[in-house]
């Protein structure tokens, strides 16, 4: 059984890679989203037991330059396919910045306009670069988060639904269905099979239900662990403190075999320590996440082989004081 279903991960795999040769003059935008390689880290691991191994999906290498490339191609192409998204018609959301971007990126070159909500405290560089893309940018609430940037989106696609498709990430099967078709057979693949334990953070929650569902399909062993803030006021760019927040319509808390919580100082720390120890230029959910799954390791006696997600680079973090700090 378990041949089986390495094969059939295989010949994902080998599906999407003949597609993208196929299309990738064509639209190389939406032909280099998704197969994202697989990092083992090994200075940061360098105290675990011999036989635990941890690897880091390099997700900023999607042409966005994050994980949400893959969820923001997934509902424009649903949204297309259903006829609600026309060039008549605006894209609509609600973001803290990196779904955002993929939705501005593949507007443009889709033909798009696109408008966001998204707090008034994002970064500048994050809105720079909307705005480089054409973005129309609302900003809300700081003190209401995003949270209050997908009331704020809610509100206008339902007052002017002549004008917006409104993909809503938060609530649009499309977002896990992307990792469920992608991301889990890439990781399979990739680790041939040997995965023992999935580490994700949670923010919109389709990374981490889409590929835990796929996952555990082809091995229902394997231990799925959830990351989120330990603080419902944290420094946790795109991650999510459920307690505190509207919780996505997308998320099923059955998946999870664990949950755990992470302090903003501790993602931090090792979000440095990657990019002066493995050379990763990663944002501080990336840092949370492998903090998180070092946590796991550090547990665990037998072999294992953990995967976690480096989420997005680092550069729209520069202006975070983290950096200088010793």
């Amino acid at each position: 059984m378990g041949e089986k279903i390495m094969q059939t991960a295989i010949k994902e795999a080998e599906v999407r890679k003949d597609f993208r040769a196929e299309e990738i003059s064509k639209n190389f935008l939406e032909a280099t989203v998704g197969n994202t390689p697989l990092i083992r880290l090994r200075s940061v691991t360098s105290d675990l037991h011999a036989n635990v191994e941890i690897y880091a999906k390099a997700e900023f290498m999607n042409p966005g330059g994050s994980v949400k490339d893959r969820a923001a191609l997934a509902m424009i192409l649903a949204g297309e396919s259903a006829g609600e998204l026309t060039k008549e018609k605006t894209i609509l959301d609600a973001t803290s910045g990196n779904t955002g971007i993929a939705y501005a990126m593949l507007g443009a070159a889709r033909g798009y306009r696109v408008t966001l909500a998204l707090p008034k405290n994002a970064s500048a560089a994050r809105k720079k670069i909307l705005k480089l893309y054409g973005a129309e940018i609302i900003e809300t609430d700081p003190l209401n988060g995003t949270d209050g940037a997908q009331l704020v989106a809610k509100e206008l696609a339902r007052k002017h639904p002549e004008k917006y498709f409104y993909p809503d990430q938060y609530n649009n099967e499309a977002n896990w269905k992307a990792h469920f078709a992608t991301t889990a057979p890439e990781i399979w693949w990739q680790t041939h099979g040997q995965i023992t334990h999935f580490v994700a953070g949670l923010g919109t929650t389709g990374t981490f239900v889409g590929t835990t569902r796929r996952l555990k399909e082809f091995n229902p062993d394997l231990q799925a662990i959830s990351v989120q803030p330990s603080l419902p006021l944290h420094g946790l760019e795109g991650l999510k403190h459920l307690e505190t927040a509207i919780v996505p319509g997308i998320y099923d808390a059955n998946l999870a075999d664990r949950n755990l919580e992470v302090e903003t100082e501790d993602a931090q720390v090792m979000t440095r320590r990657l990019a002066r120890e493995e050379g990763l230029f990663v944002g501080v959910s990336a840092g949370a996440n492998v903090f998180a799954a070092l946590r796991i390791a550090e547990e665990l006696k037998e072999d294992a082989v953990i995967v976690t997600v480096l989420c997005d680079g680092g550069a729209k973090y520069l202006h975070e004081d983290f950096w200088n700090e010793a």
